[in-house]
């Protein structure tokens, strides 16, 4: 048993890093319909931006991930938060749509790439006991939510107080100001964390032990739809609610109520982790989160309907984190969860640039989401399919020769 004061401090420090990195880019929805307006830059072309970062996020993670395990947190933190800075001062002067591809795309997905999950949850993983991992994973995350909760509306009022430049630019001080947090995460670690030995696994084994793993195959496979889910409402939600002459604050709002909910959400998924099997837990939040979907799309729109819809998907949101990188730790252990995570995060971020990047283009051709609606609905059913069948027996590989 770990020192409660031990992992105390890395819960906190991982869950403001999230809060801030996850909070700003749930942000970038809000900046679509301004950056076309105020630019000239064309839908496309913005939505191309925010999908190429969720790309880059995902072809980073696993690389950021790898960083962590060898380096420690504190290094990648850094990097990542003058990237993710960087991006965002750049988008915020940018006045074509390739330095708008550059800022909000590549630089702020190597930015997030260093600054969440894999990196930052992977930390939280290694201080909990295996008994309580899932719990302090879905702490970190459930503080992480509220960065979306506080920063999406005061994103909203600085850009309709000061401008669309002021708004990016205050996000990129934000995000620099967290970044010595870093330095927290990387309290560590070890044998008495994990109850049980630490053995120098070889990384090469590991991914070859994780290829032919069915279940890390499925669970791969399902992160991908939630990726795509998550990437198209929260960068289209704002645009659809306007075509259904809904007030155009009401996005900004039910952004913001996804990240409250959020908060309750991926606590309660943590807590439930350490006590249902965590697939199945999972494959229930898929089904959830698509019935959510089909009856929003069907009902009328109403103040009521959109709340109420935010506040489900905000339940179901990051809930899947937490237990799916506890899964992956319970089955392959903590000593490569960054890379292992990361690579399952991978899958996860190519659908994300799937759901921003579809949508816009989808939009342009048909003047209609309709048809990534139901997309997302019928995605999840699938994926709630793949979560049952997982086996989570802990696979234990040889241990390297000294």
């Amino acid at each position: 048993m770990y020192p409660r004061n031990t992992a105390a401090p890395v819960i906190v420090a991982g869950a403001l890093i999230l809060s801030a990195a996850m909070g700003i880019r749930q942000t970038f929805g809000l900046f679509v319909d301004p950056i076309a307006l105020e630019r000239g830059i064309s839908l496309s072309t913005i939505a191309m931006a925010i999908a190429l970062h969720n790309l880059v996020w995902g072809l980073a993670q696993p690389f950021a991930g790898a960083a962590a395990d060898r380096y420690g947190a504190a290094p990648v933190v850094g990097f990542g938060a003058l990237a993710f800075a960087a991006g965002l001062a750049l988008a915020a002067n940018a006045s074509t749509g390739f330095l708008l591809v550059i800022g909000m795309g590549l630089l702020v997905g190597v930015g997030v790439s260093c600054t969440t999950f894999a990196v930052v949850l992977t930390s939280v993983g290694r201080v909990a006991t295996p008994e309580r991992r899932s719990m302090a994973m879905g702490m970190a995350s459930a503080g992480g939510s509220f960065g979306q909760f506080a920063l999406v509306p005061a994103a909203q009022l600085v850009s309709e107080a000061s401008g669309l430049s002021v708004a990016l630019l205050a996000l990129a001080i934000l995000m620099v100001a967290v970044s010595p947090l870093g330095l927290m995460l990387d309290r560590r670690r070890g044998a008495a964390a994990t109850g049980r030995p630490q053995f120098a696994y070889s990384l090469s084994d590991v991914l070859a032990l994780a290829c032919r793993h069915r279940g890390y195959i499925l669970l791969t496979l399902g992160f991908f739809t939630c990726g795509f889910q998550l990437a198209f409402i929260a960068t289209y939600l704002p645009g659809y609610l306007v075509l259904c002459n809904m007030p155009a604050g009401l996005g900004a709002m039910a952004l913001a109520l996804i990240g409250l909910f959020n908060m309750i959400g991926t606590w309660t998924c943590g807590w439930l982790g350490g006590r249902v099997r965590q697939q199945y837990v999972l494959g229930w939040l898929y089904f959830v989160r698509s019935l959510a979907i089909i009856l929003f799309f069907f009902l009328p729109k109403t103040d009521a309907s959109v709340l109420g819809f935010a506040a489900v998907m905000g339940l179901t949101w990051l809930g899947t984190v937490p237990l799916t990188s506890g899964l992956v730790a319970k089955i392959f252990g903590t000593e490569h969860l960054g890379t292992l995570f990361g690579i399952c995060f991978l899958s996860h971020q190519i659908g994300s640039f799937l759901g921003a990047g579809i949508g816009g283009v989808v939009y342009d051709l048909t003047g209609s989401y309709t048809p990534l609606w139901i997309a997302t609905a019928l995605a999840g059913l699938v994926a709630a399919l793949l979560h049952f069948p997982i086996n989570d027996a802990s696979v234990t590989p040889a241990p390297a020769a000294a």
